[in-house]
């Protein structure tokens, strides 16, 4: 009986489920001939372009097995890229060069790759090792986005973004994912990033969790303090997901946004399945969120509009998660996100 107390005291919290999530908000708003236009980043920097939004330069598009004998040729002098599949998710298949050396190109975290591991790493992602579904894929050679001054004390060995949740056009939650040495430098909370969530109205950071759900006050690695941070160009950042979401006509979409620290806010894809571990980061439901965004829409007759004013309205809606809710239940939030979360 225990488990029936966990998903009422659940639903008082407002959170959002995953069952909940996938027929109110995905299937009643996000229409299935969207969902390859978010899926695949070449086409999503088609959209980016088209509507003045800035997203990383591909250099190179890989998209068969021929053309790896000439690797030397696609990459040029390049020491400083980004290689990534085109339909992958959660960071899988991503590897970020800083520099070369006569033994191999140079990640991130200092570790020297042959060019003959490259070339396979870039065969796995052409076979479909990491796309959505196990399909053939693309590889592409990206832009390499660099760390904004102000967030270096709070990220290790990779680049921070920013995750938001628009629904109806309205941005209703937003958290900054934070890379770790845990998590090898990315910015992924399953595999041991933070999550600190960003109150909408203000942009300052209010609350931070890492894996299972602890709530810390500091970076473990650069011990420095995650909270009262003033993300910036927040209103910017905010602008450039409601044009995303307009653009994609995904009515609930997540953006993540990296800052380059020369480019400013830069678009680096989007997810028609936002995850649900954005409510743990902010310790607060996502229902009231969305609740607050449908009746102010529906008093105006709108049914998707970025004309009414963000932030304030949505982050009043949310209610905090007390601290006195059962463990199994913050359990079963947590389980409830996708893996693109």
């Amino acid at each position: 009986m225990f488990w029936l107390f966990a998903a009422r005291r659940l639903r008082q919290l407002g959170i959002l489920g995953m069952n909940r999530r996938n027929a109110e908000c995905i299937l009643d708003h996000n229409p299935r001939g969207a969902f390859p236009i978010v899926d695949d980043k070449l086409r999503m920097q088609e959209v980016c372009c088209r509507i003045g939004v800035p997203t990383p330069e591909i250099y190179q598009v890989v998209r068969f097995v021929g053309q790896l004998r000439r690797l030397d040729e696609l990459l040029g002098q390049r020491s400083d890229f980004v290689i990534k599949p085109n339909r992958g998710s959660a960071g899988r298949g991503v590897l970020v060069f800083h520099g070369r050396s006569t033994a191999g190109l140079i990640r991130h975290n200092g570790e020297i790759v042959p060019l003959e591991t490259v070339r396979q790493h870039l065969s796995d992602i052409l076979s479909g090792m990491y796309s959505l579904g196990g399909r053939p894929d693309e590889a592409l050679v990206q832009q390499r986005v660099r760390l904004h001054p102000h967030l270096e004390s709070l990220a290790y060995q990779g680049i921070p973004d920013v995750r938001v949740v628009v629904y109806r056009g309205q941005p209703a939650m937003a958290m900054l994912r934070l890379p770790t040495r845990q998590s090898s430098g990315r910015a992924n909370l399953h595999q041991g990033g933070i999550g600190v969530g960003i109150d909408l109205a203000t942009g300052r950071t209010h609350h931070a969790v890492q894996r299972h759900h602890q709530r810390i006050a500091r970076h473990p690695d650069t011990q420095q303090p995650l909270l009262g941070h003033e993300v910036p160009f927040w209103a910017e950042i905010l602008q450039m997901a409601q044009r995303v979401a307009r653009a994609t006509g995904l009515g609930y979409v997540g953006v993540d946004i990296v800052i380059d620290a020369e480019q400013g806010p830069m678009l680096l894809e989007a997810n028609a399945r936002p995850g649900l571990a954005i409510q743990i980061a902010n310790h607060a439901g996502l229902r009231p969120c969305l609740q607050a965004i449908d009746a102010r829409l529906d008093a105006l007759g709108n049914s998707d509009t970025t004309s009414v004013p963000f932030g304030s309205e949505a982050a009043a809606a949310s209610v905090p998660v007390s601290s006195s809710v059962p463990k199994s239940a913050a359990t079963s939030a947590s389980a409830s996100t996708s893996r693109a979360a």
